[in-house]
C-alpha cells in the first residue's frame, strides 16, 4: 500500500467507532456504509496535518497516520487497515521500531516432509497475546520511521488518535515481553533511551522473559493435526470451547486456536455458505460476487477475537461449528446481511435452531441485499389470498397430493412440497407383466401412506400455504424426465400439524434433495429433513429393515364368477365396512372391503340416477341432465370415507347392488331428497321405501333439479290406471338352451330359430373355405368373436368376458347362453357378415317368477338337476311377469301339457314361494301359495321335517320373509 492519500477527520471519527465489534449496535450502520461507497473507492491512511509521500529512506519528519488494528502478527508486528468505502479497505503491516520479540511457531511446509515444525520461542505467544488483547479492533496512530527497499515499514505505534496515547513498544518492554535493539542506538534519541531504561527496570523486576527459568513453560504445544476428527468433535459434547480466530479463509470458513489445549483447527460454519475465492489453473484466485465483502464482514468482527466455538459435527473430515461472540452469532449475521445462503446438508447439525437461519435468509431475500439482489420469490406473482387459504379436503391422491374444495366451490389439486411418495423401480414394476400394476397396492407403503393421510384429513378443513409453483414439463424421446402438468406445491397443516412432516416421520415419504440454487422448496424444509432423520434412525416405514407389507387385494369388479362366490357371504354379513375408492357416477361406486380385502363395484339400490356421458358401441352417449351434479354430490359425501354397505343382490355384469350408509345417512335417500335421483320400483320391497317416497315427494313439490319441469298428473287418472291394470298372459314359444347354477336360464325365440340355423350354416361354410390363422387373434375383454366349442369342434359366435392369460380366455356364447374357458388359439375375428348387426344375439337370460332360489348349494343343485332333466334343450312357453334387477322374471309352461314349470317345483316341495305385493299378480301368488301348502302337508322334500320357518336356522338357506 503505497502512495499519498487523505480523508477528513469527520469521516474518520464517525467510522472509527464502527468496527469495535459492537454487533448489535453497529450492524445496521456498517451494512449501510458497505453499500453506499463505490466498490472501487480507495481509502488510505492519512496524515494528521497534510498528506505525506512515502519515502525509501527514514523520513526527515515522521508523519502521524491513523488506522484500525486488524491483526497482530507477532509481538512486534501488526496489520493496520483503513476505513471501508464500498468494499474491503486497504491495509498495511507496521513493525515496531527498536524492539525484538520471540518468533511464533511455524509449521513446516507439507510439500517438504523432511522439514520439521518450528516451535514458539519463549514468551513469543505471550507477547502476541498482550498486543492482541490491547489492540484488536482499536484505532491507533503511528509514524513510519524506516521503510526498507523491500517495502517493510518500521515505526512507532500509539493507542488512540494521537501520540498522547500508550506507546505500544514501551508497554511490551516494560512487561518484559520484548528486548531493545541496542545496536545503532543514537544518544540524542529520547525514545530509544526510554526503551533502554524500561528494559533495565524489567530486568531488575524480573518481569516476563527476565524471570528465572528461561520461560520454557511459555512455549505452546501446538497441535496442527487431529488424528480422529470425528471422535475429537464428539468428545466436546457440543459444549462451547474457548478459542481465538487466527485466520479467515472466506466468510464462512475460519482457522481457530482452541484453548487451553492449543488445537489449531479449520471450522466451517454450520448451515451456511458464503461466496468463495476460486483458484484458477494458473494459481490465481478469482472471487465470486461479494466474496471479498463477506470475508471482510467476518474478519472485522471475529479475526483474533476471543470467541466460543460449538463443534457440532465432522462429516468427511470437515469440522462444522458455530462461532459465538458475546455481541452476536456470526452465522446469523452473515445470512441477515445477505453475505451467505443456507445449505441443507449441514443445516441439521446447527444447534442454535435452524429456523433462525431460515429467518435471516428470508429477511435478506425480502430486502434483496447483496447476493439476493436479483432474487425473485417463487410466489411473487400470487395474491395473498391465493398464497394462503383454508380449504376442504375432498380426495387424497396417492400419498403426495390432495384435491381440495375452495370457498368459491372450485376444486384444486395441491401437491405436498418437497416430499416424494413411495415408489418402485422399473424392473420391479415390470416383473410380472401378466399382472395389472396397481400403484396404491403394489408399491410398498403406498397404501399405508394414503391411508394415513385419508384418516387424518379427508373431509376436513386444512390450512394451505403455497410454497412454489412447479412449471409443467414435457417429455421427449431423448429426455428421461416424464411429462408433468403444472403443479401447485404447498404446506398443508391441520391443527398445527404439518401433514408432509407427519408422513415423513412415519417413514411413508422421503424428502427431495435440491440443488443449492433451487429455491423452490417447502417453507418448512428443515423440519422435513429432521423428520426424515428421525425416521431413518428409528427404522420406520421405507427405512425399515423388515420385510415390506404386501397387500393382496382381489379386484372382482366385473368378474361375474368371483362375484357369485362373494355374494352369499356379503348377503349374510348384513352391514359390512367399506371405503369408497372411486365414484363413477351418482349411484355407481368402487368400494374397498378391508375385511374381505377385495374391490367391488357397487350400485345403489332403490333409485334411478341420471346417467353421465360414456362411450358406447354406437358412439358417445350424451349425459342426462344433472348427472354431473349427482356425481359431485356423491363424491363430496362419500369419496374415500369409511361407510357401511348392505348387499342385496348382483347384476349380470358382476356388480353388487345394495344400500350404502355414511354416518347414519342412506346415500340413496340423500340423492332422492336432494332431487338428484328418482325412486326405482325395485325399492318397494325395501324397508327404506317409505323414506325414499317421502323424500321424492318433497323434492317433486319443490320442483327442484330433476323435477324442475315436472307436471303432476291427476290423481283420478292414476287410480283408474292402477285399478284397471291386470296380469297379462302373453305366452310365446321359446327353446331353453342353458340353465345356470343360480337357476337363471337362457332361451332362443322359436320364431327366429330358422334364421340362426341359416346363419350358423353359412358362417361355418365360409370358415371351412377360409380357415382363420391360428394365433392371429388377440382377445380383448368385451370383444365379439367366434370360438371353437370344445364339445363338438364347431364355430359359434361369442363374446370375450375376461382374458386371464393367452391360454385362458373366458367366453360367453351369445346365441346359446353357455360359457367356456378356451385358449386364444381357438378364437378368431367374427366375419362382418355374421356380426350382431346382421342377427342380434339369440340367447336371452331369464329367471323364475314367484319362487325363491335356495341359497344352500345342495338344495339348489337338486332343483337345477330337475330343471335340466325337464326343460333343457326343449321347447316351452314363456310369459314375462315382471322386470328384475338383472333380468326379467317369467313363468314357463311345458309345451305339451301347459303345466307351469315353477308351480310344479313348488308343489314338489323343492322351492319356496316369493310373495309379490303387486295387486295384479295376487292371483298367481295365491295359486303358488296353495301349491306350497299342499307340498307342506304332504311333507315333500324341503318340508319333510315340517315347517322349518319357525326354527332359528334355515336348513336350506332360504331368505325368510316375515
Amino acid at each position: 500500500m503505497h502512495g499519498t492519500v487523505c480523508f477528513r477527520y469527520s469521516v474518520c471519527s464517525q467510522l472509527s467507532s464502527l468496527f469495535l465489534l459492537g454487533f448489535n449496535r453497529t450492524v445496521t450502520l456498517d451494512s449501510r456504509l458497505l453499500t453506499c461507497f463505490p466498490l472501487n473507492g480507495v481509502s488510505n491512511f492519512v496524515d494528521m496535518a497534510s498528506s505525506v509521500s512515502a519515502q525509501a529512506n527514514p523520513a526527515p519528519v515522521a508523519a502521524l497516520q491513523r488506522g484500525i488494528v486488524k491483526m497482530v502478527l507477532s509481538g512486534c508486528a501488526i496489520i493496520v487497515r483503513g476505513q471501508p468505502r464500498g468494499g474491503p479497505p486497504p491495509e498495511r503491516q507496521i513493525n515496531l521500531s527498536n524492539i525484538r520479540t520471540g518468533a511464533l511457531a511455524r509449521r513446516a511446509p507439507q510439500s517438504q516432509p523432511d522439514q520439521k515444525d518450528t516451535p514458539d520461542e519463549p514468551y513469543a505467544f505471550q507477547a502476541r497475546e498482550f498486543l492482541r488483547k490491547m489492540l484488536i479492533g482499536k484505532e491507533v496512530c503511528f509514524t513510519v520511521e524506516v521503510k526498507t527497499a523491500l517495502g517493510r515499514e518500521y515505526g512507532m505505534v500509539y493507542l488512540g488518535r494521537d501520540t498522547t496515547g500508550e506507546n505500544i513498544a514501551e508497554s511490551l518492554v516494560n512487561e518484559g515481553l520484548a528486548t531493545v535493539r541496542r545496536e545503532g542506538i543514537r544518544g540524542n534519541n529520547p525514545d530509544q533511551a526510554r526503551l533502554c531504561d524500561l528494559e533495565d527496570q524489567a530486568k531488575a523486576s524480573k518481569k516476563g522473559m527476565w524471570t528465572e527459568g528461561g520461560g520454557t513453560n511459555t512455549v505452546r504445544d501446538l497441535k496442527y493435526i487431529i488424528e480422529n476428527p470425528r471422535n475429537f468433535v464428539d468428545s466436546m459434547h457440543q459444549k462451547p470451547v474457548n478459542a481465538v480466530i487466527e485466520h479467515v479463509r472466506d466468510g464462512s470458513v475460519v482457522r481457530a486456536l482452541l484453548l487451553p489445549d492449543y488445537y489449531l483447527v479449520t471450522v466451517m460454519l454450520s448451515g451456511v455458505k458464503c461466496p468463495t475465492f476460486k483458484r484458477e489453473a494458473d494459481g490465481t484466485e478469482s472471487p465470486e460476487p461479494f466474496a471479498a465483502e463477506a470475508k471482510f464482514f467476518t474478519e472485522s468482527r471475529l479475526l483474533q477475537r476471543d470467541v466460543q466455538i460449538i463443534l457440532e459435527s465432522c462429516p468427511n473430515q470437515v469440522i462444522l461449528g458455530t462461532v459465538l461472540h458475546p455481541n452476536g452469532n456470526i452465522t446469523e449475521l452473515l445470512l441477515k446481511e445477505g453475505f451467505a445462503r443456507c445449505v441443507d446438508w449441514s443445516m441439521a447439525v446447527y444447534t442454535q435452531g435452524a429456523e433462525k437461519l431460515r429467518a435471516g435468509e428470508k429477511s435478506a431475500k425480502e430486502r434483496k441485499v447483496r447476493i439476493w439482489k436479483d432474487y425473485v420469490a417463487p410466489t411473487a406473482n400470487m395474491d395473498q389470498k391465493d398464497r394462503q387459504f383454508v380449504a376442504k379436503v375432498m380426495q387424497v391422491v396417492n400419498a403426495d397430493a390432495v384435491v381440495v374444495k375452495l370457498n368459491s366451490g372450485e376444486y384444486k389439486t395441491i401437491h405436498l412440497s418437497s416430499i416424494r411418495p413411495p415408489r418402485i423401480e422399473g424392473e420391479e414394476k415390470n416383473k410380472d407383466k401378466d399382472k395389472r400394476f396397481r400403484p396404491i397396492y403394489d408399491i410398498p407403503y403406498m397404501f399405508e401412506a394414503r391411508e394415513f393421510m385419508r384418516k387424518k384429513i379427508i373431509g376436513k378443513k386444512v390450512n394451505v400455504t403455497v410454497d412454489y409453483i412447479r412449471a409443467a414439463t414435457s417429455s421427449s424421446e431423448t429426455s428421461t424426465i416424464p411429462a408433468f402438468a403444472e403443479r401447485t406445491c404447498a404446506t398443508v397443516t391441520i391443527g398445527g400439524i404439518n401433514i408432509a412432516e407427519a408422513l415423513v416421520s412415519k417413514g411413508f415419504a422421503t424428502v427431495i434433495r435440491y440443488r443449492q440454487d433451487d429455491d423452490q422448496r417447502s417453507s418448512h424444509y428443515d423440519e422435513l429433513l429432521a423428520a426424515e432423520a428421525r425416521a431413518i434412525k428409528n427404522g420406520k416405514g421405507l427405512h425399515s429393515k423388515k420385510e415390506v407389507p404386501i397387500h393382496r387385494v382381489a379386484d372382482i369388479s366385473g368378474e361375474t364368477q368371483k362375484a357369485k362366490q362373494f355374494l352369499p357371504f356379503l348377503q349374510r354379513a348384513g352391514r359390512s365396512e367399506a371405503v369408497v375408492e372411486y365414484v363413477f357416477s351418482g349411484s355407481r361406486l368402487k368400494l374397498y372391503m378391508p375385511k374381505e380385502t377385495c374391490l367391488i363395484t357397487f350400485l345403489l339400490a332403490g333409485i334411478e340416477c341420471p346417467r353421465g356421458s360414456r362411450n358406447m358401441p354406437g358412439g358417445m352417449q350424451v349425459a342426462e341432465p344433472f348427472s354431473d351434479e349427482a356425481m359431485a354430490f356423491t363424491k363430496e359425501l362419500v369419496l374415500q370415507r369409511e361407510v357401511e354397505v348392505e348387499v342385496e343382490s348382483m347384476d349380470k355384469a358382476g356388480n353388487f347392488i345394495g344400500w350404502l350408509h355414511i354416518e347414519g345417512v342412506n346415500l340413496s335417500v340423500a340423492l332422492v331428497e336432494n332431487a338428484l335421483s328418482k325412486v326405482h320400483f325395485t325399492a318397494e320391497r325395501s324397508s327404506y321405501y317409505k323414506t325414499l317416497v317421502s323424500g321424492e315427494e318433497a323434492s317433486r313439490l319443490r320442483k327442484d333439479k330433476i323435477w324442475a319441469n315436472y307436471e303432476e298428473k291427476k290423481v283420478e287418472e292414476v287410480v283408474h290406471v292402477m285399478e284397471e291394470k291386470e296380469r297379462t298372459a302373453n305366452y310365446r314359444a321359446v327353446y331353453v338352451t342353458e340353465i345356470t347354477d343360480t337357476m337363471h336360464f337362457y332361451t332362443q325365440d322359436v320364431e327366429t330359430g330358422t334364421q340362426l340355423e341359416n346363419l350358423m350354416e353359412t358362417m361355418r361354410a365360409e370358415i371351412a373355405a377360409q380357415p382363420p390363422v391360428e394365433g392371429s387373434y388377440a382377445a380383448r375383454r368385451g370383444d365379439y368373436c367366434i370360438a371353437n366349442f370344445s364339445a363338438d369342434g364347431e364355430w359359434y359366435r361369442a363374446r370375450v368376458e375376461k382374458v386371464q392369460s393367452p391360454a385362458k380366455v373366458h367366453v360367453f356364447y351369445i346365441d346359446y347362453g353357455n360359457r367356456e374357458i378356451v385358449p386364444s388359439t381357438r378364437l378368431a375375428v367374427i366375419p362382418p357378415a355374421f356380426s350382431t348387426r346382421t342377427l342380434a344375439a339369440q340367447a336371452t337370460e331369464y329367471t323364475f317368477a314367484y319362487i325363491q332360489v335356495p341359497q344352500d348349494e345342495d338344495a339348489r343343485a337338486d332343483v337345477v338337476d330337475s330343471l335340466v332333466r325337464d326343460i333343457q334343450n326343449t321347447q316351452c312357453l314363456l310369459n314375462v311377469e315382471h322386470s328384475g334387477v338383472t333380468c326379467p322374471h317369467v313363468t314357463l309352461q311345458f309345451a305339451d301339457s301347459k303345466d307351469d314349470v315353477g308351480l310344479s317345483l313348488v308343489k314338489e316341495g323343492m322351492v319356496m314361494v316369493d310373495v309379490r305385493k303387486e295387486k295384479h299378480l295376487q292371483k298367481m301368488v295365491t295359486e303358488y301359495l296353495n301349491g306350497q301348502e299342499s307340498a307342506k302337508t304332504a311333507r315333500l322334500n324341503i318340508w319333510r321335517y315340517g315347517d322349518f320357518r319357525d326354527d332359528d336356522a334355515d336348513e336350506f338357506g332360504y331368505k325368510l320373509k316375515k
